[in-house]
């Protein structure tokens, strides 16, 4: 009798985002050189799809300068094979155009795609901290009291359009909440995506739903009933139920995101010295799980992207 072919787990990893900042880790990514190298060093350990956001090197706050972006993906492509992955999200205070600058440049293999506006608090890390290294940092988390991370239909669609049907990439769907999963059932039957859908589910950040199994069960649950066997899906969770939650989802039968944009520790209390040790640290668990870990080029397969070479670096 042959033998079933087993699942391949796909780890996405997140290097440095736009959430965490300098005063926070000293190990948290910002030059492009040291982009490059967190995520050659996660890609090495077993992620297959590297998630980007762009940093000025100066000081370490968010950028969406395409070529900052390209310096860090040219070095990583030139350096192994991982689907690069650049973020629409940016910053809450960035204009859409402004966020979208470097996937209309660079037109990589994927991008995020938050599903929504969404009320995204960051300030509560306010009470973290005290001795700011820069006076952006204490200014960016406050302002999120005041401001909606916008992602409107008009811009959920402005993004389909340009970075999707024009770039060629595929989307990281990243639902905060179950409604944003039946949003993107609505553009599922209007046919403006098409399957295979990659859909992250994002628990654990303060006006989302929070990080716990039961929220994980009705979002698995929810996107069952509405995409059917049309989506694929992986779970991120912010801050310290990072892994937990993760290793939940895999065993649910999805995929997984770990890195430093989403969670600064390696364990209770204790800062991870970079994203490869998180990366390490899931492909550990999911091989204990009796779960094989996807290759790059087995993401691509799955997900039906357009290849390495199709991107503009």
């Amino acid at each position: 009798m042959a033998q079933a072919l087993r699942r391949k787990v796909i780890i996405t990893c997140a290097v440095t985002g736009s959430v965490h900042t300098p005063t926070m880790s000293p190990y948290l990514p910002v030059t492009p050189d040291e982009i490059a190298a967190a995520s050659i060093a996660a890609a090495k350990e077993g992620a297959a799809i590297i998630h980007l956001h762009a940093r000025n090197p100066a000081d370490g706050r968010p950028s969406a300068d395409a070529q900052l972006f390209r310096a860090f993906m040219t070095r990583i492509n030139d350096a192994c094979d991982a689907v690069l992955n650049i973020s629409t999200g940016g910053s809450s205070l960035m204009t859409l155009d402004t966020r979208l600058a470097p996937a209309r440049a660079l037109k990589p293999e994927m991008c995020s795609l938050n599903m929504g506006s969404m009320n995204f608090g960051i300030f509560p890390m306010l009470e973290k901290h005290g001795d700011w290294k820069h006076e952006w940092e204490p200014a960016l988390l406050d302002a999120t009291r005041r401001t909606v991370f916008q992602n409107t239909f008009d811009d959920i669609e402005t993004i389909l359009a340009d970075v999707g049907r024009a770039g060629g990439a595929k989307f990281e769907f990243e639902c905060y909440d179950a409604g944003q999963v039946e949003l993107l059932a609505f553009y599922l039957k209007r046919g403006l995506v098409e399957p295979p859908l990659y859909v992250q589910f994002v628990l654990g950040v303060l006006g989302g739903a929070g990080a716990s199994v039961e929220n994980l069960v009705h979002m698995k649950g929810t996107a069952d009933r509405l995409l059917g066997d049309a989506y694929q899906f992986s779970v991120l969770a912010a801050g310290g139920r990072q892994v937990a939650i993760a290793t939940a989802g895999a065993i649910m039968g999805g995929n997984v995101r770990v890195g430093l944009e989403d969670n600064l520790t390696i364990s209770p209390g204790v800062l991870a010295k970079s994203n490869a040790e998180q990366v390490a640290k899931m492909r550990r668990i999911l091989e204990e799980l009796g779960l094989d870990v996807a290759s790059p080029d087995e993401a691509r397969a799955a997900l039906k992207l357009k290849g390495r070479n199709a991107i503009a670096i």
